[in-house]
């Protein structure tokens, strides 16, 4: 063997990967049931999306939608807050609640053994949510120590500030998710069963994700327990698109004298998943322009200036349209030098993406996304996503092969479309010493909140 030279061997491109498909029924309640069998999953992942959207809630009583939920599993007619714990401990179950655009969802981690009884308690709090007075008021104590953190803390108050200067006052996404220090100290056990009231199975989706060859008759198991669940509330409307402000084209200040460094929250219009581009080219723009240390935004503000450990850029859907959104902090002394510099990239024109940079954001895309959904949770969530925004599980795939065959080009053209849109809508949270000039930059009038 003395001397023998051995060959590198040669590494293929990886073979396209599809995204599960799963196996469609319904139960008897109407409620739509999707299964995906994923071998070597022994922890079963469980998702419901009740239809049952935050706009619909009554004006005052914002946030009773997320505590509502929250508190399902504080005590029935048959048990109290503390027995169901100790049965979701005794049977390894993990619950997770919350709230959104859409709907309620529920989740659900089990092992194959219990998934019977997880599936029995989760209909028991669905049909017999008891809302005690003690557990109400923690949780809604709870949600305002959230409250207290979030205007405390620089990027969740960013985040704030945007959505109350970027939507229409009129409209629910205004106000955040969760409700405001008033509502939500307003508000009531019988706030919370008005509302659980208005919950129904129809247009309501249920996604079961694991290894089922423990529990091969999975889906008659959830058809006698959830599938018994009958709900007293009507089919009710979704949500159409979220107004912008007709002020929102400006730069909101919320002062915080001797902060270090200068917290950024940039957002315009931007697209849902249904865009004309393809949502891929999108998920392919975030990426190159500040997905990564090695995006546009990053190489610039980090690597070459200095001003920041990270900034990111993306793209969120909402149900129609969307936001384009950047963010992070900078050096509080190097604020208006990095917005400069921010502003420059962010009217990058189309024509000067490089395929070389689209190319290597769209194969990051999709050759780490077997990685991405290679876990039960993982393909649940996703599931549950997109069939609550009226999308197929097969958008994954498509939105792959989309991937694959994306030019700079294709990917130039949806930049331009947005960067050429209505103007940003610029918070900066951080310390007014250094910000003289930022009026300057382009980012509309400077206005100062408390």
């Amino acid at each position: 063997m003395s001397g023998r030279v051995l060959e590198r061997p040669a590494v293929r491109p990886p073979q396209p990967w599809a995204f599960p498909v799963p196996r469609r029924t319904h139960l008897s309640n109407g409620m739509r049931l999707l299964v995906v069998d994923m071998p070597g999953q022994h922890v079963l992942s469980l998702r419901v999306n009740l239809r049952l959207p935050v706009s619909h809630e009554e004006p005052g009583t914002e946030g009773s939608t997320l505590l509502m939920a929250r508190a399902l599993d504080e005590g029935t007619s048959r048990h109290t807050s503390e027995e169901l714990a100790e049965l979701a401990e005794r049977n390894g179950i993990a619950w997770g609640a919350g709230a959104g655009e859409r709907g309620v969802h529920l989740g659900l981690e089990v092992t194959a053994r219990h998934l019977g009884t997880a599936v029995a308690l989760l209909t028991e709090c669905l049909a017999e949510a008891a809302f005690p007075d003690a557990e109400v008021a923690r949780l809604a104590r709870h949600r305002l120590a959230d409250i207290a953190h979030d205007e405390a803390d620089p990027g969740s108050r960013a985040a704030l500030e945007f959505v109350r200067t970027y939507y229409h006052e009129d409209d629910r996404p205004h106000l955040p998710l969760g409700g405001t220090r008033e509502t939500v100290s307003s508000l009531t056990p019988e706030h919370l069963r008005a509302r659980h009231g208005q919950l129904s199975p129809r247009g309501a989706t249920a996604v079961l994700v694991g290894d089922l060859s423990t529990v091969p008759g999975a889906v008659s198991l959830l058809g006698a327990t959830l599938g018994t669940w009958q709900g007293s509330g009507d089919l009710v409307d979704l949500p159409g698109p979220a107004r912008r402000a007709d002020g929102a084209g400006r730069t909101v200040l919320v002062p915080r004298p001797g902060l270090a460094q200068t917290e950024i929250y940039l957002g315009r219009p931007g697209p849902d998943r249904r865009t004309r581009h393809g949502w891929g080219t999108f998920q392919t723009l975030g990426m190159l322009l500040g997905g990564s240390p090695h995006a546009r935004i990053d190489r610039v503000l980090r690597e070459e200036r200095g001003y920041t450990y990270g900034m990111r850029a993306g793209f969120r859907p909402r149900a129609v349209g969307g936001l384009t959104v950047v963010g992070g902090s900078v050096r509080a002394d190097a604020t208006v030098d990095a917005l400069r510099e921010l502003r420059v990239i962010l009217d990058t024109p189309g024509v000067d993406l490089t395929e070389r940079e689209v190319r290597e954001a769209a194969d990051f895309l999709s050759m780490t996304a077997p990685g991405r959904y290679g876990t039960a949770d993982a393909v649940a969530d996703e599931i549950v996503a997109l069939v609550s925004d009226g999308l197929e599980p097969a958008t994954v795939t498509e939105t792959l092969a989309q991937l694959r065959d994306l030019t700079a080009a294709r990917v130039g053209q949806a930049w331009d479309e947005v960067r050429t849109g209505p103007p940003w809508t610029l918070v900066l949270v951080g310390d007014p010493a250094h910000l003289d000039g930022a009026e300057e930059l382009g980012f509309g009038p400077v206005s100062v909140v408390g």
